[in-house]
């Protein structure tokens, strides 16, 4: 049976994505409503036969955020933490400094996320046999593709990362 990822940025500006056996099948932007939300996980759950493992990206909020905005931000993040719970999804939590470690990203945070998102485009145009083939990849669903490889890899084989997977795919073609 193929092991299959949810890989989640957990901000109201980030998403979720699923690979199964290291092939992104689908991608989501957060949507407006946990209820919304609750029903994406249910169809996943629901489409493929195992138990899923989620990649939940460990973020927290900054000492120059705000009070509401923090307090937002950690219950949102919590609000995920429950509903992987509460459908007895294993989760394994990760910082952002461990996933993108082997990318050689820049230290420009817009650079940054725009080297990411050309890079997760990347990984959905190379699969040859998914339907996502060309789907546009936008800043809000980038990080969870490649937290979802990511997660594949570690699982594959811990001391894998993400360049690897990308160095793969440049050698497919």
């Amino acid at each position: 049976m193929q092991k299959i990822i949810i890989g989640i940025d957990p901000g109201k500006g980030g998403g979720l994505a699923v690979s199964v056996g290291g092939i992104i099948t689908e991608f989501h932007k957060y949507p407006k409503t946990e209820q919304e939300l609750y029903y994406i996980i249910h169809e996943i759950l629901d489409k493929w036969n195992g138990k899923p493992t989620a990649y939940l990206e460990q973020v927290h909020a900054f000492p120059t955020d705000g009070r509401s905005s923090a307090f937002k931000f950690g219950t949102n993040y919590g609000f995920w933490q429950g509903l992987l719970v509460g459908y007895q999804i294993e989760c394994k939590l990760v910082a952002p400094q461990v996933w993108m470690k082997s990318l050689g990203l820049s230290k420009d945070k817009k650079e940054r996320k725009n080297q990411l998102k050309e890079m997760a485009q990347r990984v959905v145009d190379k699969q040859f046999d998914s339907e996502l083939k060309n789907k546009r990849v936008t800043l809000h669903t980038s990080d969870s593709i490649l937290i979802s490889i990511y997660g594949y890899m570690i699982e594959k084989e811990p001391n894998n990362t993400i360049g690897d997977y990308l160095n793969e795919l440049k050698r497919k073609k």
